[in-house]
Parts: C-alpha cells; structure tokens; sequence
C-alpha cells in the first residue's frame, strides 16, 4: 500500500483536480445509508473506505472504480492516518472524485475533521456527507431513547479507548444527572470505566446496555447495571464495535431488555453444558 501511495504521489497531476466526498456510511445496516452518498458512491472514480463500513455498500461501484482498504482495529492500522490524507490528495490531484467511505458519521469520533484540514491546507476541494451515527442507530435498533421526558434531558458522546495509555474521559460530564452517556470505542476498557465511576459516586445500579455490531444482522445486546455488565459482557464475548449506553433510558420501555434476554437464551442453547 505504501509503494502504490508514493507512486500515485509521482504521477503528474491532472490539468482539473478531482473532488473528495467525506461519506458517512452509517451504522452496521447497509440500508440506513442516505440517497446522496449511495449516488456518490456510484459515481466515484475510487473509494476509500474504513473498516466499519459495510463491505456490502461497495457493490454499488462502478466496475472500474479503485477500491482501496485503509480500516483500523485497536492497535492495528493498515496505514496511519497521515497515509490516508496523503492518499485523498494525490488521488485528487489524479483527477479522480474520490469518496472517502467511513463507518457512521464523518465528524463523530472518525477524524473528519483532521482530514477536512489537510486537504484544505492542500488546496483540495472536499465535501462532507453526513451518516447516521452509531449512537442514534443502535439507539433506535434497540429503542432505548437517548433523550426522554421522564429521565434524560440531555444527551453525552464520550471516546472510551486509551490514549497515551490511560482512559482520558470528562469523568463530571459522565456522571451528569438526568442524562444519557454513549461511549464510543470503549468495550475492551468497560471494566474500567464502570469501576471508575462507581469509585467517583455513580449509582452501582443505574442501568448500563451494550450494543455490539448495532443494526446489523449480527447484532447483539447485553442489559445490566453498572455493578454487572462487565461480567455479562464478558460472559457474552461481544465482538467489537460496540457502543456502551449509560442511563435510565436503558429501561425506559423494556425492549433493550428483551432483546438482552434473547440473546441470552441464544448464549446458554450454544454454550457446552458443564457436568
């Protein structure tokens, strides 16, 4: 990937610059994907696109169309992300219209606007097409509402993986009252994050879901409080992505907890049985 990078980087630019789509593509659900970005799609010259796009959502290229994987997974990038704007732009500078396919929205969490910046500070022209967000799309799959009259007046995304480390979270922000709190990227640290926010005087017992590969058909979900879901979750093995939900809203209308108990009765017919 990175000897094809610097040779596009040598080819002569184009005498007309192509154009880059910052594409949402919208939670694990092919079909939650808007009008405008599948007519991109279908219009590109290439695609770029992350690991958390549906691989489906390509079919809708053209038969031509570059094709070009730059996902990431914890601590495994298949190019920095330094890599990638360098790829828009000399794609770009080709003459290719160029979408560049992310997994949800462009500017929750997925580094839109770092690329944003540098294919401006290029002179690139770039336009951005937004997603439906993991939080709002596994809200309604498993209508568990973010905000509600009667328990969450406000809403909070908050980035759960590590930096440099450690867990860098607005800790007072997550503990809010009357609020709903969706952690993004934070099931390999859900034992942490719990622990600390039961240390910091969050209620052991406010209801806590885990949705992992929301919208999709491989969707699963796990409903307890904070004193337990950690260990449920670890019962379940939930692969990644998975967004954590923090909240009364969780139980606002028991569907979250029924999908749960199906997943559950799921888990326990496939599990050996222990003599």
């Amino acid at each position: 990937m990175e000897n094809n990078i610097l040779n596009l980087v040598k080819t002569p630019p184009s005498s007309t610059a192509g154009h880059i789509y910052l594409v949402g593509a919208g939670p694990g659900d092919p079909e939650l994907i808007t009008l405008k970005a599948m007519r991109l799609l279908q219009q590109a010259d290439a695609i770029v696109y992350d690991r958390l796009a549906n691989p489906q959502l390509l079919d809708h290229a053209q038969a031509n169309c570059d094709l070009i994987y730059v996902g990431k997974k914890r601590d495994q990038h298949s190019l920095p992300q330094e890599q990638i704007s360098q790829l828009l732009v000399a794609l770009a500078r080709c003459g290719k219209n160029v979408v560049r396919l992310k997994g949800g929205d462009c500017f929750v969490f997925g580094r839109g606007g770092e690329e944003v910046d540098y294919l401006n500070q290029q002179g690139i022209k770039c336009t951005v097409i937004p997603g439906i967000t993991a939080a709002t799309g596994c809200a309604a799959a498993t209508q568990i509402p973010l905000t509600h009259r009667d328990h969450a007046h406000t809403v909070s995304f908050i980035t759960g993986h590590r930096q440099n480390g450690k867990i860098d979270i607005n800790w007072d922000l997550a503990l809010c009252k009357d609020s709903t709190v969706v952690f993004y990227m934070g099931l390999c640290n859900l034992q942490d994050i719990t622990t600390e926010l039961i240390k910091r005087g969050c209620p052991a017992d406010k209801p806590f879901a885990v949705v992992a590969q929301g919208t999709s058909d491989q969707q699963q979900v796990v409903v307890g409080d904070l004193s337990n879901i950690a260990k449920k979750v670890e019962r379940a093995a939930l692969a990644s992505p998975a967004l954590l939900i923090l909240g009364d809203v969780v139980k606002a209308n028991g569907y979250a907890q029924s999908l749960a108990n199906q997943n559950a009765l799921k888990l326990a017919t496939t599990l050996p049985e222990v003599v």
